[in-house]
């Protein structure tokens, strides 16, 4: 097993996320505690020393899933991380009530890390209001020794980060970023990591493979990483990407059943940095997949100058871009539950001022109206 260092601590490279866990009967809410079993004792034996659960994982029911699996095992010899729920703004003034009883589902008396769940568009406003207390309460946590390191995860765009850092930055020591070769760019990763360094911080690692979607490539997205390396597997590509970054601490992988984490156990044995030809391949990979479905703007901005509706025509047009090429997903309700209804992309009254000076000759309004459908 990879492992980093991590404030004197030694974390396994590869991380257990428990958001999808073995389940019965295709049901999210009822994991199969057998296997989870399994799946922790093969990873305990591996050298896996880091567990991620959240208070919504599996409707409720990771913490106590993953928290009895780990409990056949000393408490030193593991590293729990569990999350405050900012995802639903009702929570917002519930923090020690549910951190309370995230240690008693987890049955631990404390959390190695614990983490802002999901800083985004939505919720910055609450997460940063002092009224909730909720960096008061964690931060006295920590210094009971109830929680050890203190974080966040972000799915929000750059200005929601930098929002974020500039108030709380001097408390939080990693953030959970969804980052992959697609993501490097898609997704500003690049630019969040490069931030991120500014201030001290690691990063860790969500959704190396896109939600599975970089572990299930077309044939020909295949052939161009058969061409650089035909014995390494599809997402051991994935991987060694993230490996190959410097401030990345920990990966985080949620692994469904016994085969999906052996293999990657494999690609975590040993360091394989890449070499530059492979890092701008997987980059290329990345650009080409996104391109199919995305529309190229560049954010000139020319359009939002021309708009009657006042629309912040690029921002929903990433928006855009992201939900056409996940199939759905929630980051991009997520993003547009903050924006004011009349600014939304069903305010688009379908006028083609904006079309008349975009440099890309984008079709906005068919965009707009087609994202409207979608969401």
């Amino acid at each position: 097993m990879i492992y980093k260092e991590f404030q004197g601590l030694q974390l396994s490279n590869l991380g257990m996320g428990c958001m999808r866990l073995p389940v019965v009967d295709g049901k999210d809410a009822m994991v199969d505690q057998a296997a989870v079993e399994e799946m922790v004792a093969c990873a305990m034996e591996r050298g896996v020393n880091y567990y991620d659960t959240a208070w919504g994982y599996h409707a409720g029911t990771s913490e106590v899933a993953i928290g009895r699996a780990l409990s056949a095992y000393p408490r030193e010899r593991f590293y729990l991380a569990n999350k405050f729920p900012g995802y639903d703004l009702g929570n917002m003034d519930k923090v020690e009530q549910i951190f309370e009883e995230q240690l008693k589902k987890c049955g631990v008396d404390y959390f190695d890390f614990y983490l802002f769940h999901n800083v985004c568009e939505m919720n910055i406003d609450a997460y940063l209001d002092p009224k909730y207390g909720i960096l008061d309460y964690l931060l006295e946590q920590k210094k009971n020794g109830r929680i050890r390191h203190l974080g966040f995860s972000c799915h929000g765009a750059m200005p929601v980060l930098k929002r974020f850092l500039e108030a709380y930055g001097e408390y939080m020591e990693f953030c959970q970023l969804q980052l992959n070769y697609i993501d490097w760019t898609f997704q500003d990763g690049q630019e969040k990591t490069e931030l991120l360094e500014q201030y001290h911080i690691p990063v860790w690692v969500m959704e190396p493979l896109r939600g599975g979607r970089l572990a299930r490539l077309n044939e020909k997205e295949a052939s161009v990483l058969h061409a650089l390396d035909h014995q390494r597997s599809i997402p051991a590509w994935a991987f060694r990407f993230l490996q190959h970054i410097p401030h990345v601490v920990v990966i985080l992988s949620g692994m469904s059943n016994l085969e999906q984490l052996e293999d990657n156990l494999a690609t975590f044995e040993t360091e394989a940095p890449l070499t530059e030809q492979e890092w701008e391949s997987l980059l290329a990979l990345g650009r080409e997949m996104t391109h199919s479905k995305a529309l190229a703007c560049t954010a000139c901005r020319y359009c939002t100058t021309h708009c009657p509706q006042g629309l912040d025509i690029p921002r929903l047009l990433a928006l855009y871009n992201e939900h056409r090429f996940t199939g759905g997903g929630f980051i991009a309700p997520m993003a547009l539950s903050a924006i004011p209804a009349d600014k939304q992309p069903s305010a688009c009254i379908g006028c083609r001022s904006c079309e008349a000076v975009c440099p890309q000759q984008l079709k906005i309004s068919e965009a707009m109206a087609d994202f409207s459908a979608l969401l």
